[in-house]
């Protein structure tokens, strides 16, 4: 994930050609809090090598960058993050109508227009901390409630399988421990009778560690599937 959790500084990407406007930023960022670490870049060629290589939390990008421009930058970056982990707030001299429609077409969180000074910077990226906050709670509520409803799933199948699987192999067993215990009776032995009792057994562990399972893992298998693996679940 690009942007970090709860109040741990997030990484920073700035993308700027004029060196006043990055110290400006620089020092905002640093006594708000906000950047663990600022990479700069002074075209669009650069920015976008640095932000594939690091995946920022926050890029603050000029939309008009040389080399490549921070319009077609952040399109890149939404290629590359698809989930919209990534804050981008555009600097612009042109603050339009038709021009922030473009902004937000090419997936900016969000603008300032520029020419600048440190205390308009300083509002906007307390206004912007907030909704980076307000999407990481949103994530990780999505992504709990995903466990939710996969965990959730999981035990009706398991419910399921227990029903179909029980009363078949509760049959299997008892007549199978018949068998076997006539066998015994008169001093033989059957080698299949006891390979299906020990198989029959074997099945009726797994129905019970399907019983206990809440914390299930998945595992690679055979031709590269993955399964749920019932023998180390922290709860069996």
């Amino acid at each position: 994930m690009a942007l970090s959790t709860g109040p741990t500084p997030l990484r920073v990407l700035v993308a700027d050609a004029d060196e006043n406007v990055r110290q400006t930023i620089d020092e905002v960022l640093a006594d708000l809090g906000i950047a663990d670490e600022i990479e700069f870049a002074h075209d669009g060629a650069e920015a976008s090598r640095m932000y594939e290589q690091s995946h920022h939390g926050l890029v603050v990008l000029d939309a008009d960058l040389p080399i490549v421009d921070g319009i077609e930058i952040c399109r890149r970056i939404r290629e590359i993050d698809e989930d919209r982990e990534t804050f981008v707030l555009f600097l612009t001299e042109r603050d339009h109508p038709e021009m922030l429609e473009t902004l937000l077409d090419a997936g900016g969180d969000e603008f300032i227009a520029t020419p600048m000074t440190s205390e308009d910077f300083r509002a906007r990226m307390l206004v912007s901390r907030r909704r980076i906050a307000q999407g990481i709670a949103q994530r990780r509520a999505e992504v709990e409630l995903a466990d939710a409803r996969r965990l959730s799933a999981i035990g009706e199948t398991t419910l399921s399988l227990q029903h179909e699987i029980n009363n078949p192999l509760s049959a299997l067993l008892g007549n199978a421990e018949l068998l076997k215990m006539e066998f015994d009776e008169r001093g033989e032995r059957n080698e299949l009778i006891e390979v299906i009792y020990e198989q029959a057994v074997r099945i009726a562990d797994v129905v019970r560690r399907l019983r206990r399972l809440k914390n299930p893992e998945s595992v690679d298998y055979v031709g590269g599937a993955r399964i749920i693996n019932f023998w180390t679940d922290r709860a069996s």
